[in-house]
């Protein structure tokens, strides 16, 4: 089985651009949202992670094929899990996949004003899906803003 996982109705255009024919799941945004959704779905279940991600440097509009996913939490000193993904199917693109930049996710419980991490983007849910045991995940991250609430909501809106 497969399903394309999104936090919310907005990110459906990305999930069915990028993911054709792929049954669609909308969570809501958050841990306790992925963990709600998620709980019933068994763990064999191949799972496509599609949404808007937030970067200090990378240009909105971006895709992102995240290879590794940690949680943010960036004043703790012990080690926190890291996740490996899945490379993405060559058939699932509906682009090369050479025009894809690969990256780190960093997942946390806030919205991520600032940061010093560089070349990585920020998710609220990647970590979580991952955590909960899944076998096979894949990610991609549209990069909606540049640490902004502000340019996130005009995404959000359609601007």
């Amino acid at each position: 089985m497969q399903l394309v996982v999104i936090a919310e109705e907005q990110e459906r255009q990305l999930a069915e651009k990028y993911f054709p024919g792929i049954s669609v799941l909308v969570t809501g945004v958050g841990a306790l949202n992925i963990m709600k959704s998620l709980r019933d779905i068994p763990l064999d279940t191949e799972i496509f992670n599609i949404g808007h991600a937030g970067s200090s440097n990378f240009e909105i509009g971006t895709m992102i094929e995240v290879t590794e996913v940690r949680l943010n939490h960036p004043n703790v000193q012990y080690p926190e899990p890291e996740f490996h993904l899945s490379p993405i199917p060559q058939q699932e693109y509906d682009e090369p996949r050479q025009t894809y930049r690969k990256s780190v996710c960093y997942t946390g419980v806030d919205f991520v004003l600032q940061s010093d991490y560089k070349d990585c983007v920020f998710d609220m849910e990647l970590a979580f899906i991952c955590g909960m045991g899944f076998s096979t995940v894949h990610s991609l991250k549209h990069v909606s803003d540049n640490l902004s609430l502000h340019d996130y909501r005009k995404v959000g809106a359609g601007v």
